[in-house]
């Protein structure tokens, strides 16, 4: 799954409110009728895709690559002042050639000085393991796993609560990790492609509900 961040040289966005972003795109992309409808569009390519291990790729877009990356089938979430956009997974050689051409490496924000609001229940809570050091892209495609993970596996009372709620994600760097872990429903273990060694615990979440 290809995921491309609008990241302008003026005035970008910044780290957690991307991979909140991109977090919720993943949802709902995957939530969206052309991924599940029985003649959906984007079904085949999505069951195809997490019949295997899933991989997503974060790009960036700046200028005129974004109204090109917009123009493709996907999804945009707007959030924070970051804007990420989702597209139906397809194998590398299928990927259009207006998001090959994105660049992959380098994409690495600054973090806000005041972290954002926490939204209102129900919504995701996302932590990214704070001994890993990962780039801003990243992060965003392990927090992208872990939203997926809980789509899939959480409990179906929280996820259709959350999933009805919009999928809003919180991104915390207020619980320390080893409690994290400890609430957490899911864990994303990465597969060593890049950044980290493969098997390294990268992000984890669960779902608050009033």
């Amino acid at each position: 799954m290809q995921l491309v961040v609008r990241a302008e040289k003026a005035d970008p966005p910044e780290h957690a409110a991307v991979c909140e972003a991109a977090a919720t795109a993943v949802v709902r992309l995957l939530t969206d009728p052309r991924a599940t409808e029985p003649d959906g569009e984007w079904r085949d390519a999505v069951r195809e895709w997490e019949a295997r291990r899933i991989r997503k790729v974060t790009r960036r877009a700046r200028g005129v690559r974004w109204p090109e990356a917009e123009a493709l089938p996907g999804v945009t979430v707007e959030h924070a002042g970051a804007q990420v956009r989702a597209f139906p997974p397809s194998p590398v050689s299928d990927v259009p050639p207006e998001l090959a051409k994105l660049q992959v490496a380098g994409l690495d924000l600054a973090e806000a000085q005041e972290p954002g609001p926490v939204p209102e229940p129900p919504y995701a809570v996302i932590a990214v393991n704070p001994d890993v050091t990962i780039t801003t892209g990243k992060a965003a495609a392990q927090c992208g796993h872990a939203a997926q993970l809980l789509l899939r596996q959480g409990r179906r009372k929280d996820v259709a609560a959350w999933v009805d709620g919009d999928a809003r994600v919180h991104l915390t760097r207020d619980v320390p990790w080893r409690q994290a872990v400890k609430k957490a429903a899911v864990a994303v273990r990465d597969g060593g492609f890049t950044e980290v060694p493969p098997g390294t615990m990268t992000a984890i979440a669960w779902i608050v509900r009033k």
